[in-house]
């Protein structure tokens, strides 16, 4: 008897805690804190080591982002499903950054972090860093992520790693090998099995992870140093919290309605999570999303179109980082806005918030974009939080990752695709996707449910 499609595939054993790599990114990240406190310059002297291993992962981002896309669209039986794919995908991502963008406001709103700071805007100056992030976000439309689809050249994308333009040239050759028909199969074939050597390159390099970790942490710490923490913590903590109750309660709940354990779902992801509080990028984790969240179940085409779409459309943590820092620099600035005026903001908000994913310092130029764009929120007001923003990036991107996992499991659903029970199954084993090395899949696979 053959065995049931729900059935978990066999993987290897699980190896001992000790010898898994969340737990040395754990540890790396604990002793970068402690490196960074005590010796703040060591700490800061090893920024190039943290930066050195994100541009090693950011390296292999585009090309797996473009093979997986391609395989996809290669492996469907039909055209119109990546439409559909990519329609239900955009129309997901509007309607949870309104929610975060929402819930942001209105923790803001109750909690008031701003009230009595009476900081002077007159007295304020944009400097360093802050003042080119404002530059830029004073600079960009809100049709930015709209015009900046298309590269000027095909390598261009590529060369800047520019996942929107990735995307774009992706669905467009993916598309066309599906039209020519027989003969661009054997190219189908051959982008899966490069996809496989590219996946084992991230093999070797994700061995270099709790390095990374330890160099990003000890350069934050020592950096910026503990204080910084302290001297706005009331900003911090309302905004820690209302990411974790985004995530609990409203991603929470989604799961819950596809009947998938979410606390289990977070487990089996924990690695990417602590990849991305050791480096502060959502970027350093993207390629080990995809290869787990295929090995859920999940088809290849959904999973190759949602996840790196979502790295730029679907930014909740970054909403609620924009609609909480936005109305706090209005109240510590004695800023009065209404009701029409935070209404008026939420909807720039909707744009700014879009493809900036992946851009260091993204969320501060989306906001600086905001406050340009608005104008009712002196955007001098930007120095206010710019010192606390570094630790602010660290909860964005794991809101990020929560939200653009849990997306991928509801396109899925919609689109039929998504069997809950054996991803529980997996889950509860842990295997399926342990292994980031693929087989070579030359002849396209058609889901169960198709």
């Amino acid at each position: 008897m053959a065995p049931p499609e729900s059935a978990v595939p066999a993987g290897p054993p699980a190896k001992p805690w000790y010898r898994q790599l969340y737990f040395w990114v754990l540890t790396a990240i604990v002793a970068g804190i402690v490196t960074g406190w005590l010796w703040p310059s060591a700490g800061a002297a090893l920024g190039p080591v943290g930066t050195t291993f994100v541009s090693a992962i950011k390296m292999l981002i585009a090309p797996i982002v473009f093979l997986t896309v391609v395989a996809g669209i290669g492996s469907v039986d039909s055209l119109g499903r990546v439409g559909r794919v990519g329609l239900k995908s955009l129309a997901y991502f509007q309607a949870g950054t309104l929610l975060a963008l929402l819930l942001g406001l209105l923790a803001v709103n109750v909690f008031q972090p701003g009230a009595g700071v009476h900081a002077d805007p007159g007295s304020l100056r944009l400097e360093g860093d802050a003042a080119r992030y404002a530059e830029r976000g004073s600079g960009q439309s809100w049709w930015h992520f709209l015009t900046d689809l298309v590269p000027s050249s095909a390598a261009g994308a590529f060369a800047e790693g520019d996942v929107l333009q990735v995307i774009f040239l992706s669905v467009l050759f993916g598309v066309a090998l599906k039209t020519v028909g027989a003969v661009g199969q054997p190219i189908v074939d051959g982008v899966a099995r490069l996809g496989a050597v590219v996946f084992k390159i991230l093999h070797y390099v994700m061995l270099a992870a709790p390095v990374g970790a330890f160099g990003a942490m000890a350069y934050t710490i020592g950096t910026y140093g503990i204080s910084t923490l302290t001297s706005l913590g009331r900003l911090i903590a309302l905004f820690y919290g209302t990411s974790l109750f985004f995530v609990v309660v409203v991603l929470g709940g989604v799961t819950a309605l596809l009947r998938i354990s979410f606390f289990r779902l977070l487990s089996y992801l924990r690695e990417e999570f602590l990849l991305v509080l050791g480096t502060s990028s959502s970027e350093s984790a993207l390629p080990r999303l995809m290869a787990k969240l295929e090995g859920l179940g999940i088809r290849r085409d959904i999973v190759g179109l949602t996840v790196p779409t979502g790295y730029s459309f679907n930014l909740d943590g970054s909403s609620i980082y924009l609609s909480l820092a936005a109305v706090y620099i209005a109240q510590a600035t004695d800023t009065p806005l209404g009701l029409g005026q935070q209404l008026g903001l939420l909807t720039v908000m909707l744009l700014t918030s879009k493809g900036s994913g992946g851009v260091t310092g993204a969320g501060f130029i989306a906001l600086a974009a905001t406050l340009s764009t608005v104008g009712t929120v002196p955007a001098a007001g930007l120095m206010l939080i710019f010192g606390i923003d570094k630790f602010m990036s660290e909860c964005r991107a794991l809101t990020n990752l929560a939200g653009n996992s849990v997306a991928t499991l509801v396109v899925a659903r919609w689109e039929r695709a998504l069997d809950s029970a054996r991803v529980n199954q997996v889950l509860r084993a842990e295997r399926a996707a342990r292994p980031l090395t693929r087989s070579p899949d030359p002849a396209p696979r058609r889901s169960a449910h198709s």
